[in-house]
């Protein structure tokens, strides 16, 4: 019964939330329609930044972002380790400076108010059982990133609902290698606390979001584009270990 009736006033207080976004709806679509895209990119930023600091503030997140400076200037991919739901609003929390969409289950994008929101925002949606959708959805993403927009992959495919991190699905990154688009490869710690640990949404989870340098995919060989997956992988399976490691002294 707790579950429920936390998870009932969340998703109330939720979607109350979007709702209140709505100004930031009608303005992304005003300058989409005529083409403004600089604008539209503004727009999006001030619709994400403010849903996730007002998550971040409701539950009392202590966010902890770590190598901010680490993120270029024009369009990027972020690509990250997928703990729990609370990912979404903490990369929109942590993100402040940039534009950001996410590659998203088709399933999202049904959701009633949210789906709407986050199609605003310039996501893109992928229905991994279909692979003649799964290329369609990369040849959106490619066009996304070549007019400036930067988007956000999971290339888990799922969330871990807890410590431990899976495989990045290979290929999962030809988004970036594809369209010569830098990579930020990003670790997620904490984020499961929100929700998944529980079963229902906690106040007073720490979350630990570290930035990792860029790697340019211009200037990879077809051997290191085809291993890129792997590569990020590494990457940020080392520090979420580190930081976990940290956790335990």
């Amino acid at each position: 019964m707790k579950k429920i009736l936390k998870n009932i006033s969340f998703g109330a207080w939720m979607y109350f939330n979007l709702r209140h976004l709505r100004p930031f709806h009608y303005r992304i679509k005003a300058f989409r329609d005529s083409g403004d895209i600089e604008k539209e990119r503004e727009q999006i930023l001030n619709s994400t930044s403010t849903w996730g600091r007002k998550i971040i503030n409701k539950y009392k997140i202590k966010l902890n972002v770590t190598g901010i400076e680490n993120v270029p200037d024009g369009p990027v991919l972020f690509v990250s380790n997928h703990q729990g739901y609370a990912d979404i609003p903490v990369y929109c929390a942590a993100i402040t400076e940039k534009q950001i969409g996410f590659v998203a289950k088709t399933s999202l994008g049904k959701i009633p108010i949210f789906g709407e929101w986050i199609r605003d925002i310039r996501s893109i949606f992928i229905e991994r059982e279909d692979p003649r959708s799964s290329l369609k959805t990369i040849e959106e993403g490619i066009a996304l990133l070549n007019q400036g927009f930067s988007l956000v992959i999971f290339p888990e495919g799922t969330r871990s609902k807890g410590r431990q991190m899976g495989e990045f699905k290979k290929g999962s990154l030809r988004l970036a290698t594809k369209s010569g688009i830098p990579v930020v490869p990003v670790t997620l710690n904490g984020t499961y606390r929100v929700y998944e640990e529980f079963g229902y949404v906690c106040s007073g989870a720490s979350v630990d979001f570290y930035i990792h340098p860029v790697i340019d995919t211009k200037m990879l060989s077809k051997s290191e584009a085809n291993n890129l997956a792997e590569r990020v992988e590494e990457i940020v399976r080392a520090k979420l270990t580190e930081i976990q490691a940290q956790e335990r002294e």
